[in-house]
């Protein structure tokens, strides 16, 4: 009888430990992640290496399905279909969401720099070691969304844009109609009388083609190269204000995130840092490529932008970043919170910045 229960202890003992094993292998997730632009875009060449990243760091326990724009819902439906689980995952840049909350620009395109001078490095500083992480988790709650999301890819400044003519003045720059970003930035180029158009990175060629628009912007050399806008205009001005800092970021659905185990949330997070880091690095060289092909072998004309534009959009910038912190008082807590670091950072960053870019000014001369 000794034996037997021995026997009997030890079976049980071990299909115990089956059990406990079983339990700690979690589940497969497969997130399926609607992006807001064409699968061919850069930008799901690096949201797909975000999500080979994770799956490696999971080992395979949870996939990112990244979905073209439109796959599912509508580019403008994409967070409300993540919000309500209809997909469990959305890619696009957080100033896409403004109209639900004013705060969402400060995080996905702080217009002019947010008016202090944060360039995409300084805008990492303030993101990762100013509170601004902790302020970007709050967002969702204020948009009373169900939602987690994660920044993948800063990138700035962005060009000022495509032009069938060479533009002097701000009096040439308002006789166009302009695709601009949704939003502050777009609305500012209202402010300052030029006729802004917003709409989605897929459509802006096709609306050019048709002539609904006649100049546009989208971002830097290599992305729109992709967008095929060489094709119909030829004339380039890479300096402007209106997106100085521009991020794209992943949106999960709050149950779906909730749902995976501490190890899983942990591995999207190390993903997603890398990701911030890769994605610059990965900017600087395709865009550097994409600019010397688009002057050598497509006829594009690389022109600076005229000076009175820079004071002209700066001031109304300003004027509307201070009129929505009025307005709202999470975004002026975001807002206050970027002045801060930038009271800090920004004299040091500018200063140190300046040697940097007399240096590489002077070897681009050399090259041209």
């Amino acid at each position: 009888m000794y034996h037997r229960n021995k026997i009997v202890a030890r079976t049980l003992g071990a299909l115990a430990g089956v059990a406990l094993l079983a339990s700690a292998v979690a589940a497969e997730v497969t997130i399926r992640v609607q992006s807001v632009i064409p699968a061919t875009a850069d930008e799901v060449v690096m949201l797909k290496e975000f999500a080979a990243d994770v799956a490696a760091l999971t080992n395979g326990e949870v996939n990112f399905e990244v979905l073209p724009a439109g796959a599912v819902v509508g580019v403008a439906e994409t967070l409300d279909a993540v919000d309500s689980g209809l997909i469990e995952g959305g890619f696009a840049w957080t100033h896409y969401w403004s109209g639900k909350h004013p705060a969402a620009m400060l995080f996905g395109s702080p217009v002019a720099g947010a008016g202090v001078g944060i360039d995409n490095i300084a805008f990492l500083s303030w993101f990762q070691y100013g509170g601004g992480r902790e302020l970007y988790d709050r967002l969702w709650d204020e948009m009373g969304v169900n939602v987690k999301g994660f920044m993948l890819q800063p990138v700035g400044p962005e060009a000022l844009g495509w032009f069938k003519e060479p533009i002097a003045s701000m009096d040439d720059f308002r006789k166009y109609r302009f695709r601009t970003p949704p939003g502050i930035p777009g609305q500012t180029y209202k402010d300052i009388g030029v006729a802004s158009v917003a709409m989605g990175g897929g459509d802006i060629l096709p609306a050019l083609e048709k002539g609904t628009i006649d100049a546009a912007e989208w971002c830097c050399p290599k992305p729109d190269s992709v967008f095929g806008f060489q094709k119909v205009l030829k004339h380039y001005y890479l300096q402007g204000l209106h997106q100085v800092v521009v991020n794209a970021d992943v949106y999960i659905n709050g149950d779906v995130y909730d749902s995976l185990t501490d190890h899983q949330k942990k591995a999207i997070e190390v993903a997603a840092n890398a990701s911030l880091s890769k994605a610059m690095s990965y900017r600087i060289y395709e865009n550097g490529k994409a600019l010397k092909d688009l002057t050598e072998n497509h006829g594009v004309i690389l022109h600076d932008t005229p000076a009175d534009y820079f004071p002209a959009y700066m001031n109304a910038a300003k004027a509307s970043l201070e009129k929505n912190a009025a307005d709202n008082a999470f975004f002026a807590e975001v807002w206050q919170s970027q002045k801060d670091f930038a009271e800090i950072a920004v004299p040091f960053w500018a200063g140190a910045q300046a040697s940097n870019a007399s240096l590489g000014k002077a070897f681009a001369d050399s090259v041209k």
